[in-house]
């Protein structure tokens, strides 16, 4: 199970054990969804792989959404 958590129009993916995996990113020079591992030596489980691709997957469907950023 991987945990999702929204910070400043970034999803911070997190192990269920507590382990920071990395982040979703969204390129706007590629128009596309990214994910970015925490550290090159992060090493996915097929269920972590598969969670974070859903979740991308999600976002193009607009099931999910990033946060605004409110810089006032």
């Amino acid at each position: 199970m991987v945990l999702f958590f929204p910070i400043q129009q970034e999803l911070d993916c997190i192990s269920s054990s507590g382990r920071i995996l990395g982040k979703i990113k969204f390129d706007v020079f590629k128009g596309e969804y990214l994910f970015c591992p925490d550290d090159d030596s992060v090493v996915l489980s097929d269920i972590e792989v598969a969670s974070i691709a859903e979740r991308i997957a999600g976002l193009y469907a607009g099931k999910y959404s990033f946060p605004m950023q409110d810089d006032d």
